[in-house]
């Protein structure tokens, strides 16, 4: 690849089965939607052999939204990647009886379930780490496990409103709360669940310990207010939506050119003064309305009155090029399709294909984190409802005999993979 060695690292990663800094980790994942999956789908990327646990005949919700891609759900394939398949009734004695099996021999179990229902089941944390005492526990919920609230269910949206993040998106103090476009909650949850059990595995390695890991879509939320959260505490002001403009400093935004919308931040005042003499305007650099960072945000529509007609002048190819130079961050703004085929996007493997049982290939996105020892790898695509059933089992220690019982029963569900 003539990228050097740790381009090669990343490269070979994708394509060989690399130990992953998680191999030999074995995590139960009882998860639906999208925080729970994604949360277990970090720790497969890590090198940990997830199995999914569905119910069988429906399995996981997500398996039914969205596009469908040759039959099967792009959502669902999209978060359940390096994961192997179990269909497992739960409410059923014996399929109680074989996950409890299974969870004397795992490391990690993650679930979304509402508050009580895995105590129901007979199969919360507290019943659980009598079993398996290292045993780590995620519960990944709307709200967390204590507190006023942890009754409640929670969805992204819900917890983008109550968290702020609502009140500071969108074009201006007066326009309709705004939700972000991507899942934010969700997303930023499944890392810190996967955050979390790292943290725990590594406790665990150092004190032989297990323990509940707890966290939620309102706590992200939450999390991601660091500018909002500084200016509240510092003025005793609830900031409010100021569309593409960063809070505290400009320009930091969006401008249109002859093919399109680009990003410019020339926020501090060096760059203002680059981007400036980059554009021939020189007498605005020391102009007292623009001089320093807190006079442009007291007079951001004038900057952005001078700057919005040059930038239609040229397209962004042509803008990137001459902002590159200058030494002013900027970047186009992409669509899906567009970042997809994006260089960056395909050199550094965000954009992999993989082998689907039923679909064939299929793009998924690759790992966000790289490793130069154990590399993060896309090892196989999502799994079919109980793909794996038979193997995982067999695996545990059930005889071929046992497992035929367990599906003629309906305890647990087999997938009919084509040849």
């Amino acid at each position: 690849h003539g990228h050097g060695n740790l381009q090669l690292a990343g490269m070979d990663a994708m394509t060989t089965n690399a130990k992953g800094p998680l191999a030999g980790i074995k995590v139960l994942d009882v998860t639906a939607n999208l925080a729970g999956p994604a949360a277990s789908m970090h720790l497969a990327d890590l090198g940990a052999d997830v199995i999914k646990v569905e119910k069988p005949v429906l399995g996981d919700d997500t398996r039914r939204f969205g596009e469908e891609y040759k039959g099967e759900s792009s959502s669902f394939m999209m978060i359940n990647r390096n994961k192997r398949g179990l269909a497992i009734d739960l409410k059923h004695e014996d399929g109680k009886a074989i996950f409890r099996r299974l969870v004397r021999d795992v490391d990690v179990l993650v679930e979304n379930f509402l508050k009580d229902t895995m105590n129901r089941l007979g199969l919360g944390y507290e019943a659980l780490r009598e079993i398996n005492p290292g045993l780590i526990y995620c519960g990944i919920s709307g709200f967390g496990r204590t507190g006023p609230y942890s009754h409640l269910g929670g969805v992204d949206l819900i917890a983008q409103g109550m968290s702020g993040l609502m009140s500071i998106t969108g074009m201006d103090a007066d326009s309709v709360p705004l939700k972000t476009g991507a899942p934010i909650c969700d997303v930023m949850t499944g890392m810190f669940g996967a955050m979390g059990v790292t943290a725990a595995l590594y406790h665990r390695k150092v004190t032989g310990e297990g323990q509940f890991v707890d966290t939620s879509l309102f706590e992200s939320g939450i999390a991601a207010t660091f500018h909002q959260s500084s200016q509240y505490v510092g003025s005793g002001e609830a900031p409010v939506a100021r569309g593409n403009v960063h809070p505290l400093n400009g320009p930091y935004e969006v401008f249109q050119t002859k093919d399109g919308w680009m990003t410019v931040a020339a926020g501090n005042d060096q760059r203002w003064a680059r981007l400036a003499r980059m554009l021939g305007i020189e007498q605005y650099i020391d102009d007292p309305r623009f001089a320093t960072s807190v006079d442009r945000m007291a007079n951001l529509d004038q900057v952005r009155e001078i700057l919005t007609p040059l930038f239609l002048k040229k397209t962004r190819a042509a803008w990137m090029e001459l902002l590159e130079e200058a030494g002013v961050p900027a970047g186009p703004i992409l669509d899906t399709g567009e970042m997809h085929n994006d260089p960056q996007a395909r050199h550094r493997n965000m954009i992999v294909e993989v082998e689907h049982s039923r679909a064939g290939k299929v793009d998924t996105l690759g790992p966000a984190i790289k490793l130069s020892k154990s590399p993060t790898s896309v090892r196989r695509a999502a799994p079919l409802l109980g793909e794996h059933s038979r193997e995982v089992l067999a695996e545990f220690g059930y005889s071929a005999a046992e497992i035929d019982g367990y599906v003629a029963a309906g305890v647990i569900e087999v997938a009919e993979v084509p040849a």
